[in-house]
């Protein structure tokens, strides 16, 4: 149990390379970045009790300040939190920072691929101008296999990783619709109700608000990378967007239909 310690003293000894894949975006009695917060110090300090030399941890991209974005949103804020607290629990850690993860078991994508699959009309608050880097789940597994003993990386160490194509986030909802198969017209909307939207967004969805919420609430600007340092450390072959959105749907019609396909 992250939060409360029990087992992780056992589960680390005599542990190397520890990965670090824990998110606590879900309904509870207090927020995410508290039990976040909490689950990362807990662990940390069951890490350096274990002699653990280093630790990998997938977060998210930190966006850039803007007049318009000033700080990060709740959410990234808290990735970036867990990092630090991460990077200092072993002498060569690493954090790795991505956007949205196209992959059959990514919770985002899931997201947006139910939306474009039920609602009939795609309505396209302003973010939709806004720019990311989405990266292929198969990118994602090489990087943090790779980061495991890889000589190149003298942590501790952050890095962004993104797959090759720069989308915006309309784009994106875009051509997963046209990998549906679907005609969803959409209509773009000036003002954001980002509250309102992600209430109606997660009941449309099947997911929960306690994760909608705080991923919408980050729409406010571009999130792209910020330094290529990875793949210079790292050599991996990157998927394409649409490579990874059709693998994905594949993966996923394995063991549950989709019904706009």
């Amino acid at each position: 149990d992250m939060v409360t310690g029990a087992g992780l003293d056992e589960a680390l000894d005599g542990v190397e390379c520890a990965y670090y894949l824990v998110h606590s975006m879900e309904p509870g009695a207090d927020d995410f970045a508290a039990r976040d917060r909490r689950a990362a110090e807990t662990f940390a300090a069951a890490a350096r009790r274990a002699g653990v030399e280093r630790v990998v941890y997938l977060g998210g991209l930190v966006p850039g300040a803007t007049a318009a974005q000033p700080t990060a949103s709740a959410h990234l804020a808290s990735r970036l939190e867990v990092e630090e607290i991460l990077l200092g629990a072993a002498p060569t850690s690493i954090a790795f920072r991505a956007s949205i993860v196209i992959g059959a078991g990514s919770r985002s994508f899931r997201f947006l691929v139910r939306l474009v699959e039920r609602v009939p009309v795609m309505p396209l608050p302003p973010w939709r101008r806004f720019r990311t880097q989405p990266i292929d789940v198969r990118d994602v597994l090489a990087y943090l296999l790779t980061a495991a003993d890889s000589p190149a990386l003298q942590g501790p160490l952050s890095l962004d990783v993104a797959g090759p194509d720069v989308l915006t986030y309309g784009e994106i909802v875009d051509r997963i619709r046209d990998h549906l198969l679907v005609g969803r017209p959409a209509v773009r909307l000036p003002v954001n109700a980002t509250a309102l939207a992600s209430r109606i967004a997660a009941a449309v969805s099947g997911e929960e608000y306690a994760l909608v919420g705080p991923l919408m609430e980050g729409l406010t600007g571009d999130l792209l990378p910020r330094d290529a340092r990875v793949r210079e450390l790292l050599p991996v072959r990157l998927h394409t967007f649409d490579a990874a959105v059709e693998r994905a749907l594949r993966e996923w019609e394995t063991t549950e239909e989709l019904r706009a396909r």
